[in-house]
């Protein structure tokens, strides 16, 4: 089974949206989905909020730290916000590495993490179509 994180500074809002979307979307279950943050934090309760409007549940989820998992794990890297520059070389070498750059909506109106989730779920889409088609 292939695995694939999303990474951001602080998986708090994209990345987690991110991984959601992945998780549900994957409806052969052939991916392993991860998200993970440069710093500590916590998930934002409005990221929680819009992602259950669209019927996707990630109030359990956890803020975790890219330290806690080995680079050698995961063949593909997503990197949300830019922050590829800021990555180990060990995660930037990849078979499939992109930098999507998506705005952080984290002092944002709930409009904005609104705008920002459904980008999140057409990059999600586009990524597992192609997943799918490399095998």
């Amino acid at each position: 089974m292939k695995r694939v994180i999303f990474v951001c500074q602080k998986n708090a809002c994209r990345s987690q949206m991110a991984e959601g979307f992945a998780r549900f979307l994957d409806e052969n279950r052939k991916f392993s989905f991860a998200s993970a943050g440069l710093e500590a934090s916590q998930v934002h309760p409005l990221a929680v909020q819009v992602m259950a409007e669209v019927g996707i549940d990630i109030s359990q989820h956890q803020s975790k730290l890219l330290s806690d998992f080995n680079a050698e794990d995961f063949p593909a890297v997503i990197s949300m916000c830019d922050c590829g520059k800021d990555l180990p070389e060990e995660w930037l070498i990849k078979e499939t590495f992109y930098e999507w750059r998506l705005d952080d909506p984290h002092d944002e109106p709930i409009e904005i993490f609104r705008q920002v989730r459904d980008e999140v779920e057409r990059q999600v889409r586009a990524l597992l179509l192609f997943l799918n088609i490399k095998g």
